[in-house]
C-alpha cells in the first residue's frame, strides 16, 4: 500500500496547511488544518477534514466494512450500517486518541442482536487493522442499535 501526500499551500499565506493525498488505488483525499487566529500562517482555511479526522473516519469505515461483511457471510439480511464515532485526544503532543466510542446502527430484516454483537467483536478483535492499531493508545468502546427494515 502506498500514498503520496503533497502540500498545496504557499508559504506565508493563510492556506499554508492544505494537503492532497493520492492513494495507491488512484483516489484523492483533501485535508486542511484548522484556522489559527493567533498565527494565521500556521493554520488552514477549514476547507477539508483535518488529518486526524480522516484517521477517525478511516477507522469507522474499516470496522463498518467488517460488520457488514461478517453479517452478510452469516446470511443475515442486513440493509444498512452506520457508525458514529466520538473521541477524546491527549492534551499534550503527541495528541493521540485516548478514547474512542463507536455507536453502530444496523438496519436489517430479522437480524439478531447476538449476530451484530458478534460481528462488532470480530471486527475489533481480529479483522479491523485501524481499530486494533488505534487500540494501542485509545480505550475503544462500542454500542449498537438494531432497526428492523420494513
Amino acid at each position: 500500500m502506498e500514498c503520496t501526500v503533497s502540500w498545496t499551500g504557499v508559504a506565508g499565506t493563510r492556506s499554508s496547511m492544505g494537503f492532497v493525498a493520492e492513494t495507491g488505488s488512484g483516489h484523492v483525499l483533501v485535508m486542511d488544518g484548522a484556522p489559527d487566529a493567533a498565527k494565521p500562517e500556521n493554520g488552514g482555511l477549514n476547507l477539508a477534514p483535518r488529518p486526524m479526522e480522516t484517521v477517525l473516519a478511516g477507522a469507522g469505515g474499516c470496522t463498518a466494512y467488517d460488520v457488514v461483511l461478517i453479517l452478510r457471510r452469516g446470511r443475515h439480511d442486513v440493509r444498512g450500517c452506520s457508525v458514529k464515532l466520538t473521541s477524546e485526544r491527549a492534551d499534550t503532543d503527541p495528541k493521540v486518541f485516548t478514547r474512542i466510542h463507536m455507536h453502530f446502527t444496523v438496519t436489517g430484516r430479522g437480524v439478531s442482536a447476538q449476530a451484530v454483537e458478534r460481528a462488532i467483536a470480530m471486527s475489533h478483535d481480529k479483522y479491523c487493522s485501524a481499530t486494533i492499531m488505534l487500540g494501542k493508545t485509545a480505550e475503544i468502546t462500542t454500542s449498537f442499535e438494531l432497526v428492523e427494515a420494513s
